[in-house]
């Protein structure tokens, strides 16, 4: 087509016919909502009406690349994935690294719509704009790590010759935040994406390496903009260095890191347990994402302690913060075991780990014994017991089953006081596994009233400087918070729409340059800003109209409590809470008494065609 950077196809499988068929992009969908989310956003609300449950054969979850995947740009190997989800029964937006999202392009698709269920498991097998649906009841039960090596085996190719995405136990079994998971440890995880592809069925979708097929329109300037874009995100923050948890003790230093589930900030361990001791002491493999300079995906070898020897993925931030000072771990080692067993079986390690976390809470105040836990001792720091825990989740075996509904629905089955000691927003899902209630004010605010079930507006905190607008000076400033958090939504909607991934492009300006190279338009910043609030408001009318309240958006008590130790000690950002929210929607140009998209809103973002259904 003349628009650089798509294959102008979308392939539509219909797993309950056992057929699939192609829909061609035109010009103005693709000008309109760009890729990734915004295709995702777009195809849910017209496919998906209200009364449709996440685990209906009715409901969608759409795979969607961007204008970046695939082009050259570093890392750009990302794709997005929608759908209804199963912890909020509303919107979910998560995406993925590795070589999908460039793969899938590749195989000439801009993305694939599932909808049905079928009659027995299945995988999806896609190359050069052909797809098939293949038989998987062999691979029930299979773990990711099995399942990509017996699907490898089948196919007779080499590891990097297709991307394999998929569900491990937990998907089957429809754990509510079971993810997707592929290529050796990446995750779509948020709102249980993966208990979707359960419900349909589908085991795997595996797109095969191919030659590009599509056009880049600059290549010059995108090689020149893409060299600045690497030596912005090079310098931004510790990734390239250190990887994602070199940032841990930084956000221990603020009151951030969460630690035996909210009940404390202080863990004095800190520096045993990040990024700078991780590359330091352990034997490190890089293994980088498609085409990405950054490279800071490794795999690790345990050299001390008593998982010496084990071989798994090095942790991201969030995992060494969810299975290290969130359940009473000090040892870095059981973090990487951990990390792999959460991956292999396929679920969400923020969302398990508040549940860990909370029901090891519970074990030590004597609301759960030993008998309630299946005769697991849940004390504080006791890994194995927690190996235990996670499996039995994975496969809703004994009290695995209550915590398989995630952890707001536990503590309100449990009742009593536990109810009070959970994290989670009154949506349903849970924050990433930091304690926002430190210097992270505005990802809490972000937490609780997004669209898409995880950050919307936020990422690593908040950086305006990037677009030009003015810094935050005080985190704790419910109107400084509040205020910067409208005006700054919507670029990282704009970026989930690319194809791209965050550790690899954290400039906007450059990334939007290196989009015009690729596309041959001129768009700007105000433009980009544009298409990010469109795909805000498009999902959240699609919230509302199945059935979210403004007074979902709130914390529990625990997630919106006061520290009661360290840096952030007597922070209190519920003592202003509905003023912030009420700022918060009129500077979106929400009610500020509803939360709903004003109709000038609408018509403004060329959506007024949802002005009927608010």
């Amino acid at each position: 087509m003349d628009i650089g950077g798509y294959t102008g196809k979308i392939l539509r499988v219909d797993l309950s016919k056992d057929e699939t068929s192609i829909m061609e992009l035109d010009r103005s969908t693709i000008e309109k909502w760009i890729g990734g989310v915004g295709f995702g956003a777009r195809l849910l609300y017209e496919e998906v009406p209200a009364g449709i449950e996440w685990s209906d054969p009715d409901n969608r979850i759409i795979w969607t690349s961007g204008p970046l995947a695939g082009s050259g740009v570093y890392g750009a190997g990302t794709f997005n994935v929608t759908s209804k989800g199963s912890l909020t029964n509303l919107a979910g937006c998560s995406q993925a690294n590795g070589y999908f999202g460039a793969y899938m392009k590749f195989s000439g698709f801009d993305g694939i719509v599932f909808q049905g269920r079928a009659s027995d498991l299945v995988y999806l097998w896609i190359k050069e704009g052909k797809a098939e649906i293949r038989n998987a009841s062999r691979l029930a039960g299979k773990d990711v790590w099995e399942m990509e090596d017996a699907l490898r085996e089948e196919l007779g190719v080499k590891e990097k010759d297709v991307s394999i995405y998929g569900i491990g136990p937990a998907g089957e079994n429809g754990v509510r935040y079971s993810a997707i998971v592929g290529d050796r440890g990446h995750l779509a995880a948020h709102n249980g994406l993966g208990a979707v592809m359960g419900s349909k069925n589908l085991k795997a979708v595996v797109a095969c390496r191919g030659e590009k097929t599509f056009e880049v329109k600059d290549p010059a300037r995108l090689k020149e903009k893409n060299k600045a874009l690497f030596e912005h995100a090079k310098g931004f923050g510790p990734v390239y260095e250190w990887g994602s948890g070199g940032g841990l003790s930084a956000l221990y230093g603020i009151g951030c890191l969460p630690v035996r589930n909210y009940t404390t900030n202080i863990f004095p361990e800190h520096e045993q347990m990040n990024g700078q001791y991780m590359r330091t002491h352990f034997e490190i493999r890089s293994k980088p994402c498609y085409m990405c300079r950054i490279a800071h995906v490794k795999e690790v070898t345990v050299t001390e302690g008593p998982y010496r020897g084990f071989v798994g993925e090095e942790p991201e931030y969030e995992q060494l913060a969810a299975w290290g000072p969130m359940i009473g771990n000090t040892d870095l080692g059981a973090v990487v075991m951990l990390s792999r067993e959460v991956d292999r079986l396929g679920m969400d390690c923020n969302e398990a780990s508040w549940t860990i976390g909370w029901v090891m809470e519970c074990y030590e105040k004597n609301v759960f014994t030993k008998r309630d836990l299946d005769g697991l001792d849940m004390r504080w720091g006791n890994v194995e017991a927690v190996k235990a825990m996670l499996n039995k989740i994975a496969k809703r075996e004994g009290v695995g089953n209550l915590f398989a509904e995630g952890v707001m629905r536990a503590s309100r089955k449990t009742g009593g006081v536990a109810v009070d000691w959970a994290v989670y927003t009154q949506k349903g899902c849970s924050p990433r596994s930091h304690d926002h209630r430190g210097g992270r004010w505005a990802e809490l605010l972000d937490t609780c009233v997004t669209n898409t079930s995880t950050l919307e507006s936020t990422w690593a905190g908040i950086h305006p400087q990037l677009v030009d607008l003015p810094a935050v000076h005080d985190p704790f400033s419910h109107e400084e918070v509040s205020t910067i958090n409208a005006k700054f939504n919507g670029i990282r909607q704009f970026d989930d729409c690319l194809g791209t991934c965050r550790f690899a492009s954290t400039d906007p300006k450059l990334q939007l340059e290196c989009l015009n190279a690729v596309t041959g338009w001129k768009l700007t910043l105000e433009d980009a800003f544009t298409i990010g609030r469109r795909v805000i408001n498009q999902l959240r009318v699609f919230n509302f109209r199945h059935g979210m309240k403004k007074e979902d958006e709130r914390p529990s008590t625990r997630y919106g409590s006061v520290p009661v130790d360290g840096p952030a000690e007597g922070k209190n950002i519920m003592e202003k809470w509905d003023w912030m929210i009420e700022n918060y929607y009129t500077l979106m140009g929400w009610d500020p008494k509803t939360g709903k998209p004003l109709p000038k809103t609408l018509e403004e973002l060329g959506l007024g065609e949802l002005v009927k259904d608010v």
